[in-house]
């Protein structure tokens, strides 16, 4: 065990390094004050979840309660990742599940190598997309490696401590950064960055390519969420517009985000984007119901802004979605709001009504070619992917209940 004092003196060094603003250091460091008076009130020094968990229950008047009945607020739960944060930095010495905030504070040095990483993978000819991804990764390897003796005193009990960050994360998430890890560790090593034999420390991740069966929505459930959106406030005016873009349009969520007002065509009804994923550009019916409701946030919605972008954040400040923004709370707040069950048994993200599309259109009898071609798949083993879900669904995957099936046609 370790003292409450010298964990919090461990984890405040570690949120630092990872570039954590300063204005969200005061408030941690304001939450770790009154959790160590509170351990110290009970006459405890050693750490402790248990006890950690009850000062939680207290000073959110009642913490599991409030889960119980679903009125957690957001500042109930930013306390529970106090206490949770905590106690995983006393088990892997690592923040676990967390977004980098560390590329941009890379040396010179570091830089170098990220970019000559980035240049090889594109060289051997990887997705735009991808070459992006795994030199992200890279770059919180990097990052992570800078206060362990860097690059030169790299072992297997740094990359241990750096693959113990990783827990928590879906399997697919896990293989793609070991993934993206032992691909720069080769070039590193072809580099003579590091020595060659520390790959064997890499764990290997067992595939999980086409195992799990994507996660869908009932049809009453995604048309209650819709029915729950409050369209009179310029917030709910956005959120309808994007969940009803990728419900009847299936578009990624980082193709919505980055969605500007050139990719619109007006007079030709149809919509047309490149993919991030891909580099293809695909077009797409720009349905009616779909353009009405951009065309409401345009008008009564969207702040003011010169951005091209079509979807803007309406807090401070103003600007389009970062591509780290996977929008879920906006999804999860709505099917709440519309109490529609979200359970850590469902995948909620907004990726789930792309899956609920891509399912609908095959039990609708759409050829595997045209949903792979709607969806922006490169090839049909991705799409085939929903004959899964599509068996154990049956009749049930009507995406709208009140559309016909000819509704989404090409």
């Amino acid at each position: 065990m370790v003292a409450v004092s010298e964990l919090v003196s461990g984890l405040d060094a570690e949120l630092v390094r990872l570039g954590y603003k300063a204005s969200t250091m005061v408030w941690y460091r304001g939450c770790w004050r009154r959790l160590e008076r509170f351990f110290a009130s009970r006459g405890v020094q050693e750490f402790s979840l248990d006890l950690a968990m009850t000062w939680v229950d207290q000073a959110c008047g009642g913490f599991f309660d409030k889960e119980q009945a679903g009125t957690l607020k957001p500042t109930d739960v930013y306390l529970f990742r106090v206490a949770q944060m905590l106690d995983d930095f006393a088990v892997h010495g690592a923040v676990l599940r967390r977004y980098s905030r560390t590329v941009g504070k890379l040396t010179a040095g570091q830089v170098d190598t990220l970019a000559r990483f980035r240049a090889s993978l594109q060289a051997s000819g990887c997705a735009a997309s991808t070459a992006r991804a795994y030199a992200t990764v890279a770059g919180e390897f990097l990052a992570f490696t800078g206060r362990r003796g860097g690059l030169a005193g790299l072992d297997a009990r740094v990359i241990g401590a750096f693959v113990a960050t990783l827990a928590g994360y879906q399997a697919k998430t896990v293989e793609h950064k070991l993934c993206a890890l032992r691909s720069f560790l080769r070039l590193a090593a072809g580099d003579g960055l590091i020595d060659g034999a520390v790959l064997v420390a890499v764990p290997a991740a067992k595939s999980t390519k086409q195992a799990r069966i994507p996660s869908v929505w009932d049809p009453a459930d995604v048309a209650k969420i819709l029915q729950a959106i409050d369209r009179g406030n310029p917030c709910g005016k956005r959120d309808y517009a994007i969940i009803l873009l990728i419900t009847r349009l299936g578009l990624r969520g980082i193709d919505l985000k980055r969605l500007r007002f050139a990719d619109l065509d007006w007079p030709g009804n149809r919509l047309s984007v490149v993919q991030a994923k891909t580099g293809n550009r695909v077009q797409l019916p720009l349905l009616k119901d779909v353009g009405w409701a951009i065309i409401d946030y345009i008008r009564h919605g969207r702040p003011r802004s010169d951005c091209p972008q079509v979807f803007l954040r309406h807090t401070a400040p103003i600007g389009p979605f970062s591509d780290q923004d996977h929008l879920h709370q906006i999804l999860t707040k709505h099917a709440r709001a519309a109490h529609v069950p979200v359970g850590e048994k469902r995948r909620h993200g907004m990726h789930s009504l792309r899956h609920t599309l891509a399912t609908r259109l095959m039990e609708d009898g759409t050829p595997v070619e045209q949903i792979a071609d709607i969806l922006g798949h490169q090839t049909v083993t991705a799409t085939s992917a929903y004959l899964k879900s599509s068996l154990g669904l049956l009749a049930q995957c009507a995406l709208d209940p009140d559309a016909s099936p000819s509704g989404m046609t090409r």
